[in-house]
């Protein structure tokens, strides 16, 4: 029996937050679409999967990462379309990386994009988005029909009917858009066109917009017991920069009391005796990262029930 081919890609989620907007670094593809900065694993020169994940993003980006973390692994077939014409099965190997927007080389195709231009369901800064409520509610209950399963599988998911939203199901949301045909991959791979209107949020290459939907679900759960928070700043920074910073991520506002009384209780940061003064106001205290926090706690994340939801 012939053996199977394989190709190891590695992807890579770079997530920054910049003036209260998350942002997510691309490239683009053969066909023009936004993807993942990502390339081959070099068995021959590539140690690891990570040490080979630095260098394609180095080469792609210009980029030099910091932290990074494993994500998943990624090997659905004809997940890459080539397979279907006998190209090689594709698994990825997804990783997630937190840095703090820079320049870009100018040699450099990657761009910086406001994530939820991709995920725009995911935003509720502002309240349920209205896309939800005008576009996405009635196409998914409509193709729900009188499936019972079905409609309490949309409902949960995207938080209808009374309903309560779970930030953390990202990856729930968009499968169940792809599933339904609302997202331009899905109809992508179908070779169909939705004449009932156009696809939710902007779409990507090949499943990268699945593996950014991973992403943002891991990122907004490890707020609770992580401190990831703080990779995404400055060494020194003010309590309100934390906080839009949070907010950004989880896509929610904040009870901005019980988030400051969270942060300061639960001995994360430290004041520095120095104010920030260009902040359009009275001049802030700026604060630094506790690292001796990992010492105290298990889990020194920045979540509490009644800390997220400010409206």
């Amino acid at each position: 029996m012939k053996s199977p081919a394989f190709l190891v890609s590695l992807d890579a989620v770079i997530v920054a937050v910049t003036a209260e907007a998350p942002r997510l670094l691309a490239v683009r593809d053969e066909d023009g679409l936004d993807a993942l900065p990502s390339g081959p694993l070099d068995p021959e020169l590539h140690q690891t999967l990570e040490r080979g994940l630095r260098d394609w993003v180095a080469r792609q980006t210009g980029l030099q990462l910091g932290y990074v973390e494993q994500l998943y692994t990624f090997g659905d077939r004809f997940r890459d379309p080539r397979e279907r014409a006998g190209g090689p099965r594709v698994i990825s190997g997804a990783y997630l990386a937190l840095v703090r927007e820079q320049s870009l080389p100018p040699h450099s195709d990657a761009v910086w994009h406001d994530w939820y231009a991709f995920l725009p369901w995911e935003d509720w800064r502002r309240g349920r988005p209205a896309l939800i409520e005008h576009a996405l509610a009635p196409r998914l209950h409509e193709w729900a029909g009188r499936d019972r399963r079905r409609r309490e599988r949309v409902d949960l998911t995207f938080g209808l009917d009374a309903a309560l939203w779970d930030p953390e199901r990202t990856l729930e949301r968009y499968e169940l858009l792809w599933e339904a045909g609302l997202v331009a991959e899905a109809q992508r791979e179908r070779g169909t066109e939705d004449a009932a209107g156009p696809p939710a949020g902007r779409p990507m290459a090949l499943d990268h917009r699945r593996i950014l939907a991973t992403a943002l679900g891991r990122l907004r759960g490890k707020l609770r017991y992580r401190p990831v928070v703080f990779e995404l700043l400055p060494a020194e920074f003010t309590l309100l920069q934390i906080q839009r910073v949070v907010e950004a991520l989880s896509g929610s506002l904040l009870h901005k009391q019980n988030f400051r009384r969270l942060v300061e209780s639960a001995g994360l940061v430290e004041g520095t005796g120095r104010l920030e003064h260009a902040t359009g106001g009275r001049p802030a205290e700026l604060f630094r990262f506790r690292r001796e926090v990992f010492r105290e706690r298990p889990d020194p994340g920045v979540y509490f029930p009644g800390a997220w939801w400010s409206r």
